[in-house]
């Protein structure tokens, strides 16, 4: 046996090299993470404001639903009225400011103390100058108001319909076809769930 031969006993193993790191090596990268993580973030923050936002809206078609399902009953029916009257007053929105009661004032001072002047807010007169909240409306001013916050066209009797809804004696609530009480449910249901609100 040749010595010069080298035995597997003198056999070293080879160094590997250090591990590649996954992590940025540059700051770039790590400032383009926290960019992502923070748009991330405020995706998520939006959302969930939207969702806590748009809660009147589904507990309203939640209820909508309930009335759809005894559609038959004439109080259901003298329902939706009252249904699209509170999802107008539980709309966010700034638009509006109530005037010409003593609640409508607190809430005029309260909540739109940053939309109007003190000037200006003092030289209107309180009984008609400042437009009213969707409670104070009816008929043409509560179509008009329907209409502006949906995206499509409704009935042109709309309003018209909702207050036979609300006032019409119980004969001819009942007299009204299953299709005509079926279309002011949708109507009803196509407007809560598309109305828009400023944001």
């Amino acid at each position: 046996m040749n010595p010069n031969i080298p035995s597997i006993d003198q056999l070293k193993e080879l160094a590997l090299p250090a591990p590649v790191s996954y992590a940025p090596q540059t700051w770039g990268w790590w400032l383009l993470l926290a960019v992502l993580i923070l748009a991330a973030l405020l995706l998520g923050l939006r959302r969930y404001w939207q969702w806590r936002r748009d809660r009147y809206r589904r507990e309203a078609l939640a209820r909508l639903a309930q009335l759809r399902g005894r559609s038959d009953d004439l109080n259901a029916l003298r329902e939706l009225p009252e249904l699209l009257k509170r999802t107008a007053l539980s709309m966010p929105t700034r638009s509006w400011r109530w005037s010409a009661s003593p609640v409508g004032a607190s809430l005029l001072a309260k909540t739109s103390a940053h939309a109007i002047p003190r000037s200006t807010e003092t030289a209107l007169s309180p009984a008609g100058s400042l437009p009213q909240g969707p409670a104070a409306l009816g008929r043409d001013d509560w179509q008009e108001f329907l209409q502006r916050h949906c995206k499509n066209r409704l009935p042109a009797d709309f309003s018209t319909q909702l207050a036979q809804l609300a006032y019409a004696p119980d004969p001819v609530l009942r007299a009204l076809p299953a299709a005509q009480r079926q279309m002011l449910f949708d109507s009803c249901q196509y407007w809560v769930e598309h109305h828009h609100v400023a944001a």
